[in-house]
């Protein structure tokens, strides 16, 4: 198996992978209007010169396109006890298609990922774990924390 770093040129199968992720959590009101933002949003941002996202992807081993992926960014905010720089890498969008499972894939993934991490300096890494990835995420050391969160729509 071979992992590597995405580029613009893995773009839709990003999306395509995102939308397999995006529908195991049942919603009443899907729709692909996110579909051309989040495209545009990859591509811009995994050709920054500088780039604080990045996905690590394994290709297909059967034919044409991706296998999984493990999507991250490096958020900064104020620093703080826990985080002197305030930078903390945010896990997203890990997810195997369907036929691809039970094969590492998505563990090899996030393994790059949190060494990408580390390799930026980044020491705390989040994520929000479906019933399903929170084995893996326990595994590679991630723990349920107390910090209560909270959302508004605007």
């Amino acid at each position: 198996m071979k992992i590597r770093q995405a580029t613009p040129e893995d773009v839709d199968e990003l999306v395509r992978l995102r939308a397999i992720m995006l529908r195991a959590f049942p919603r009443d009101d899907w729709n692909d209007d996110w579909r051309a933002p989040a495209r545009a949003s990859l591509l811009r941002r995994l050709s920054a010169a500088e780039p604080v996202l990045a996905a690590f992807v394994v290709e297909n081993p059967d034919g044409p396109g991706l296998a999984a992926c493990a999507v991250g960014v490096i958020d900064e905010h104020l620093g703080n006890p826990h985080s002197a720089d305030g930078r903390v890498g945010y896990v997203f969008n890990v997810i195997t298609d369907h036929g691809m499972r039970r094969r590492g894939y998505s563990r090899a993934c996030m393994e790059a990922l949190l060494q990408w991490f580390r390799d930026q300096g980044v020491r705390t890494a989040d994520l929000k774990a479906s019933p399903d990835g929170e084995p893996l995420y326990t595994s590679l050391g991630f723990a349920r924390t107390s910090d209560p969160a909270m959302r508004m729509r605007l």
